[in-house]
């Protein structure tokens, strides 16, 4: 059955809407909601018309859910009930007529959610279905009986409010599990505009929560309202650009998804974030006054500190002090309070300072110094208070660099939270590790402070020390203290660059980060920094294998800073006793054990490129390699991570690498042939470093140093170590880093004769060759 006269035409009113340029956000909802209420208003005049009898009584067409609210966007569905009185309009009459108007929909290619129900039997439904219950609260008249629609939308309305206390922790219980699936709006890299946490479905909770059990303040009715539609624009921008239903906001499509809004990816993802934060605090604050208001016995109010006690578990500020500073210093302990006891704190306590309190004190005095470090020290608990404070703006207060890291987003694989979640994380991270340094207050303030600089023209860490510069004195710590904590800020990427990217073995690497790091106070401040850093980045950030590196690299600097030589706190374990000996057997070995594959074979070009493009070809991420020759004898040793983790299956592996070495197998097409088959489909995520080929003479006595610094791809590592082999490079050792999409390779590298890489005219051609092999691998 198709549609015909003035009722085909939806497809042409919904494109016209789209397309225009000057619509957006609800505004777009609102008129396409309008135009398609127009349409089926007079597909249902058409279906009554031609029905038996003409136009039939008692009956009503009401949209539900998204489309009841007026709130269409490009991909939408269309939520109707065909609305009719019980004995009104017989069964077959009924039938041809819900017919007559779902069939029209269908052809038009719109998805459609129908039912045909009197209101009865829909508030039946509702009784037992909280989704139901809920799309019924948002009923409105499309065309025909108003007045049967209102007795729903009324019924509905009443019933809700009637059942609060059993639909209320249902709602809860469907909210929570949709976070866990969905995650958090503010903090996701590509995140669920409608289910992720301060997402759109959690605005219609409150509102739903709202109308059971008042909740909402003015306040909070502003906050969520301007909110909303910040997520909504972003919802509207991505379904009218991808032309797609879906409401996950991809990486590849955030810039056009800006565009469309006439902003940055950046500051899409900012707005986005900063709308989330506010909805998410309005959502606990309300679930929570709501739970406390169920309680049939109040708790009795508890003095915990000066003017401070806990009450109904919420600390609170009972006796504001007059004079400003004094009350700063005790919300930030009553703030402290609420993290150690993981509470929260009391929104009446937040509201009184943030409405008397305009600005920080300068310099701190040791009391709020004080509070705020052991705020810091209550370590993840901490981070729900800290967003209490920065919902109030009193972080920003108090720290006013805070406000150019709030919301920012790190919009790349490696990251996975914003700069001010990152922050905090870093920092409830290195509260755990506070028993290991000297200064426990600079480790956790340099955590929170280590990346302030991001956001800002320029390189973060030059611009972080020029801040903290500033910061350390205004928090009250003198010149020794505040330049340690530059040094943090400086040298925060120290230990993990040095360790993942140089020869640990090497004598000159190990005092040329003792001369960086200066004494043993900032060694240990650096290294604890450095594993709550990488742990508050992301998985690919720190792993068993990094944090060896890392605790290697510190022990030895640590006994050169005691006074030991370089030579005599380096451990030469490559190659090893077993080592020596499958080389002085003079036969091929291929092992592989573990994480770890060590292949012995007759010394000639190629062999370490090789491994490489067979360990690709079986999906094994190179972490790290070391290579020896020995009276004609090559020895390389590579350590692999799986792609999904997991044991490696070496045998098929160790086959497939004999073949290699035998010159049986087409390495190179085989490599080509899988880089095709995985080839990446849309944008790239936006790189974390750049693209860039560096030498560097100074690093080794031995050796030149070829870092290489790409997006990554596959085969990249063949394709490199080939290029290298192709010049009669020998590698000696490589380090190989993945940094979400991109990879930091570093190779120590000899030339024919045995010595260092340094005519300039040779090093081009390496260049040249190196660029060739990161363009194959990422064409």
């Amino acid at each position: 059955m198709t549609s015909t006269g003035s009722a085909a035409d939806l497809a042409a009113a919904r494109a016209a809407v789209l397309d225009d340029p000057d619509l957006r956000g609800l505004d777009l909802c609102r008129v396409l909601s309008d135009r398609t209420d127009a349409w089926l208003a007079r597909l249902l005049a058409e279906a009554a018309a031609s029905a038996d009898g003409g136009a039939p009584t008692g009956v009503a067409l009401v949209a539900v859910g998204g489309y009841g609210r007026r709130e269409l966007s490009g991909q939408s569905d269309l939520d109707l009930i065909l609305l009719h009185e019980p004995g009104h309009i017989g069964g077959a009459e009924l039938e041809e007529l819900a017919t007559k108007v779902w069939y029209p929909i269908w052809d038009q290619g719109v998805k459609l959610g129908h039912a045909v129900r009197t209101v009865d039997g829909a508030l039946d439904l509702a009784r037992d279905d909280v989704e139901t219950a809920t799309s019924l609260l948002d009923v409105r008249l499309v065309a025909g009986d108003a007045a049967l629609a209102a007795a729903l939308a009324d019924a509905a309305a009443k019933q809700w409010t009637k059942r609060a206390r059993k639909v209320l922790p249902e709602l809860r219980r469907a909210m929570l599990e949709r976070h866990r699936t969905k995650g958090e709006l503010a903090f996701l890299l590509e995140p669920d505009l409608k289910a992720s946490r301060g997402g759109l479905r959690d605005v219609h909770t409150l509102r739903w929560m709202d109308l059971a059990e008042p909740v909402l303040d003015e306040s909070d009715r502003a906050v969520l309202d301007e909110s909303y539609l910040v997520v909504l624009e972003a919802r509207v921008a991505l379904h009218r650009s991808t032309g797609r239903p879906s409401d996950v906001l991809l990486l590849q499509e955030q810039d056009v998804v800006g565009g469309e809004l006439g902003v940055d990816a950046d500051e899409l993802m900012r707005r986005v974030a900063t709308a989330a934060r506010s909805v998410g605090w309005v959502l606990d604050d309300a679930f929570d006054r709501s739970t406390r208001s169920r309680r049939r016995f109040r708790s009795r109010p508890q003095t915990v500190d000066e003017g401070t006690v806990v009450r109904d578990e919420r600390v609170l500020v009972v006796e504001m002090p007059s004079d400003d500073e004094r009350a700063l210093v005790r919300v930030l302990r009553a703030a402290a309070e609420a993290a150690q006891r993981g509470l929260r704190l009391d929104r009446s306590t937040l509201e009184m300072l943030s409405a008397r309190y305009p600005a920080g004190p300068d310099p701190w005095p040791p009391q709020l110094r004080e509070a705020f470090c052991d705020l810091l020290a209550a370590g993840h608990p901490m981070i729900p208070v800290m967003e209490q404070l920065d919902h109030w703006d009193l972080l920003a207060r108090i720290l006013p660099e805070w406000a150019h890291v709030r919301s920012r987003p790190q919009r790349n694989a490696y990251h996975r939270f914003t700069v001010d979640r990152h922050l905090c994380e870093t920092a409830a991270n290195a509260a755990a590790l506070t028993a290991d340094v000297e200064r426990p207050d600079l480790l956790l303030v340099g955590a929170l402070l280590h990346d302030i600089g991001k956001g800002l023209p320029g390189d973060h860490t030059d611009v972080g020390i020029e801040l903290v510069e500033r910061i350390g004195p205004r928090m009250g710590y003198d010149a020794d203290d505040t330049a340690v904590l530059v040094d943090m800020v400086r040298h925060h990427l120290l230990l993990p660059d040095v360790a993942t990217r140089r020869d640990i073995a090497d004598d000159l690497t190990i005092r040329s980060v003792a001369d960086a790091v200066g004494d043993q106070r900032r060694l240990e401040l650096l290294a604890a920094l450095t594993e709550a850093d990488s742990l508050a980045t992301g998985p690919a950030a720190w792993g068993d294998w990094k944090a060896s590196l890392v605790r290697t690299l510190a022990e030895r600097v640590r006994h050169v800073l005691d006074g030991a030589a370089p030579a005599e706190v380096v451990s030469h374990d490559f190659p090893d006793d077993r080592h020596r000996e499958l080389l002085a057997a003079g036969q091929r070995s291929i092992s592989g054990d573990g994480e770890v594959l060590t292949v012995v074979t007759a010394d000639r070009p190629g062999v370490f490129s090789r491994v490489a493009g067979v360990l690709a070809l079986n999906g094994l991420e190179v972490v790290g390699a070391l290579a020896h020759s020995a009276d004609g004898m090559a020895l390389c040793e590579f350590r692999v991570e799986t792609t999904f983790g997991g044991e490696v299956a070496w045998r098929g592996v160790e086959e497939q690498l004999g073949r290699a070495l035998d010159g049986r197998l087409a390495v190179r097409a085989r490599v080509a042939e899988r880089a095709h088959t995985y080839a990446r489909s849309g944008p790239r995520s936006p790189s974390i470093v750049d693209r860039e080929i560096v030498v560097d003479n100074a690093a080794s006595e031995v050796a030149t140093v070829f870092e290489v610094r790409a997006p990554d791809g596959v085969g990249l590592l063949y394709r490199v170590t080939s290029a290298l082999a192709e010049l009669d490079l020998d590698i000696r050792s490589a380090k190989v880093q993945t940094l979400g999409e991109d990879v930091v390779d570093s190779f120590y590298v000899c030339g024919p004769d045995g010595g260092k890489v340094t005519d300039p005219a040779h090093v081009e051609e390496v260049r040249r060759a190196l660029n060739q092999a990161i363009d194959d691998s990422d064409g």
